[in-house]
């Protein structure tokens, strides 16, 4: 069996860091195959301990979020409203669109609205269900690197 490491950046905002939280732990938390691959999810996103808060500018903290995009296979983005007006977030949609990554889109349960910014620019979209989320992330890893 082989192992495919996947480097996952998820999108959040920190107020709705439950969105995050529950998507770190489908993703991260637990042993994913496929076929014979092994999946080793990597996180690359931006958790709120890491000093990448710290930054002085928003140039600064653009460019260390950037980074982190750069080196991700798959970003993941809730589509919740807050999206939509969180500067950062459409930033990152930018950076995924720039570094041509895929973004997969993930609408948490009960949502009457989604952010356009995100599903717009979204190659993949899957409902809040794990098995699914996944699916596609491995989907679009597996796309773009065959």
């Amino acid at each position: 069996m082989s192992t495919r490491q996947i480097h996952v950046f998820i999108s959040h905002s920190w107020t709705y860091s439950d969105h995050y939280d529950k998507l770190a732990s489908w993703i991260f938390q637990e042993a994913w195959s496929f076929g014979q691959a092994s999946l080793d999810f990597r996180n690359y996103s931006v958790p709120k301990n890491d000093p990448i808060h710290n930054a002085k500018t928003d140039k600064e903290l653009k460019d260390a979020i950037y980074k982190q995009i750069a080196l991700s296979h798959v970003i993941v983005i809730p589509t919740g409203m807050y999206a939509s007006y969180s500067k950062w977030i459409k930033k990152e949609v930018e950076g995924a669109i720039e570094y041509s990554k895929p973004i997969l889109s993930v609408t948490p349960w009960d949502q009457d609205k989604e952010s356009s910014i995100v599903t717009e620019n979204a190659d993949k979209n899957v409902g809040w269900n794990k098995q699914p989320l996944i699916n596609a992330i491995w989907e679009l890893y597996y796309e773009r690197n065959k």
